[in-house]
């Protein structure tokens, strides 16, 4: 049974002296077919323990609607790494940053228009405590003190970087201890951080990624006894949209982790694989500039986005076997790619005209934001997108004014596109002319992310506060929440000549002697996202830096496989390509 304890000198386990040498592998940001993999290469590293955020948000889409089924099988992920020979660092959130949706944050909290998330409003707690009653006992028989893998169980995350709240990280604890997690609770805060953020009693511990002697005597002075951790080695970063490729040199990561390791600290690296944010779960930051997290999380980790070792792999490897022992084996080996060019998507279904099976309109008086929609009409989770539609009677020049757009509208006139409205300009207004007659006015918003960062994660989707014509608020809305979870429903016909306009969905086939990894390359599209055989990729965007989605091979198979492109603007071609290798676009200097 691996006991883990605390006392004055350090970490014990079963009664003997222990260091904790992690890696964070989210088991939702890989496909579950790829976790035995992720955790054999762990192991092969010297890793002894994982690390894993939960996502409140996925697990719970709806309030009371829990899942943990497919990619969200804590128990399976759980039982694979004990089968692996690993320890499990857990970290149920609620809140988790982690560059997630949201930092985690179920959609359907910010439909309570001034709930204070993070906080004792019992609105909140009230969520929290149903949330984690639905997964601990599931957690329960995996707890060390039950003969299990999970050593110890993260309370909160970052908190000092939030707030200073102790009554809310109190009862958190509190909250856990209650549902029968027995094993030793932790904190974790940048160094700054660690007064606001810490619990008595509750080991503290510290992120950071360099200064490490420095960030380590801040720790000690702040906890002058007992174990010290770095529960967040930075070893890499993340990107995001119109930016560059993040990197990090391996000598100097490997380099800062021989100074932990030498200073007798545990660590957990961050990110030890970072994996994808498939389908719509990327974050965002919002520090005076909107600027959405993209979809691969690579982070520069020692094993890259494929969980192929990368340069840092072999360095770190070589750091940790002057510490611990490291296992008698090779390196492990790339995995086999597939490149297939010239893939033709020649069926097409426009967006506008497949509505009904997409998603219900919600009649109101005014646009209802994609909060409101999942949880007060049970319509969508609060990702994708949201069309918004009304009717535009009087005839003539119109300025449109919306006082807030989250994030990024499409506007159309009678199904012409008429401009782009984004969350990162200040200038939210677009003129055109209404023809005689009067026409529809459609907004197609996306949700390109909710911040998962500071108090900015009370961000609400859609359209904010009164949309005007020529300053009169427009009146008799339909509100359409558009997840795009399910295409099943959607009924394609031959494209015909001409170039793609969208948006529209786009559907090709390709046949498979046996799948193996590639990336999705869309040269010549502009924007939107894609699914194969109905597994989401994730999103694309010419700004860039990534130019490559990456596709699991695991969620190929031999034959006949499909892919399903929405492209939001329009397509130089109708042709996509299969290649073996990343395109994660320039890397910063």
């Amino acid at each position: 049974m691996p006991v883990l304890r605390i006392d004055r000198e350090g970490l014990r386990l079963d009664g003997e002296p222990f260091r904790i040498i992690s890696g964070a592998l989210h088991y939702f940001r890989v496909h579950p077919g790829q976790w035995r993999d992720r955790l054999r290469k762990a192991r092969l590293l010297g890793l002894n323990t994982v690390d894993t955020y939960v996502p409140w948000n996925l697990h719970e889409p709806r309030p009371g609607e829990f899942r943990a089924d497919g990619g969200l099988d804590l128990e399976r992920f759980l039982e694979l790494a004990r089968d692996e020979g690993l320890y499990v660092l857990l970290r149920p959130g609620p809140y988790i940053c982690g560059e997630w949706e949201g930092g985690g944050l179920p959609a359907w909290l910010l439909a309570d228009p001034d709930i204070r998330l993070r906080s004792t409003d019992p609105r909140f707690l009230g969520a929290v405590e149903r949330f984690l009653a639905e997964l601990m006992p599931r957690v329960a028989p995996y707890l060390g003190s039950r003969g299990g893998p999970v050593l110890a169980v993260q309370v909160e995350n970052e908190f000092g970087a939030y707030g200073d709240d102790q009554p809310y990280l109190l009862r958190l604890a509190e909250i856990l201890r209650e549902q029968g997690v027995d094993v030793p609770l932790f904190t974790c805060d940048q160094p700054g951080d660690l007064a606001r953020g810490s619990l008595p009693g509750v080991l503290a511990t510290a992120n950071f990624g360099s200064r490490v002697a420095e960030n380590l005597d801040r720790l000690r002075a702040h906890q002058p006894e007992g174990p010290l951790m770095c529960t967040e080695f930075w070893n890499g970063w993340f990107d995001r949209w119109g930016g560059l490729h993040a990197a990090r040199p391996a000598e100097s990561a490997a380099a800062d982790l021989d100074r932990l390791l030498a200073a007798g600290a545990s660590v957990n690296l961050y990110m030890f694989h970072g994996g994808t944010n498939f389908g719509f779960t990327n974050g965002a930051n919002d520090k005076h500039t909107y600027r959405p997290t993209l979809t691969s999380y690579d982070y520069d980790a020692p094993l890259d986005e494929a969980g192929d070792p990368t340069p840092k792999y072999a360095a770190f490897r070589e750091v940790i076997a002057r510490y611990a022992p490291v296992p008698d084996a090779p390196l492990p080996e790339p995995s086999k790619k597939l490149s297939q060019l010239g893939v033709r998507l020649p069926q097409r279904a426009p967006l506008f005209s497949r509505l009904p099976a997409l998603g219900t309109a919600i009649a109101a008086d005014r646009p209802l934001t994609m909060e409101e929609l999942a949880a007060g009409h049970g319509a969508g989770d609060g990702l994708g997108f949201v069309l918004y539609q009304a009717r535009l009677d009087a005839a003539g020049p119109v300025l449109l004014h919306v006082p807030a757009v989250r994030d990024r509208a499409q506007v159309f006139l009678d199904g012409q596109p008429v401009g782009v409205l984004e969350r990162e300009s200040h200038e939210h207004s677009l003129a055109f002319t209404v023809p005689d007659g009067g026409a529809e006015l459609s907004l197609l918003v996306e949700n390109q992310g909710r911040v998962n960062y500071g108090q900015a994660v009370h961000d609400r989707k859609g359209l904010l506060g009164p949309v005007t014509a020529n300053g009169t608020p427009i009146t008799g809305w339909s509100s359409r929440s558009l997840p795009l979870d399910d295409l099943t429903g959607l009924v394609f016909a031959d494209a015909g000549p001409g170039p793609a306009v969208g948006p529209a969905f786009h559907r090709g086939e390709f046949d498979l002697a046996e799948p193996a990894d590639t990336y999705l390359e869309l040269d010549g599209w502009t924007k939107g996202c894609a699914w194969v055989n109905g597994f989401a990729l994730g999103r694309y965007w010419s700004r860039g830096p990534q130019r490559r989605l990456y596709v699991p091979g695991t969620a190929l198979r031999r034959g006949r496989n499909e892919i399903v492109v929405l492209e939001l603007h329009a397509a130089l071609r109708n042709v996509v390509d299969l290649r073996d290798t990343p395109d994660l676009g320039p890397t910063e200097e």
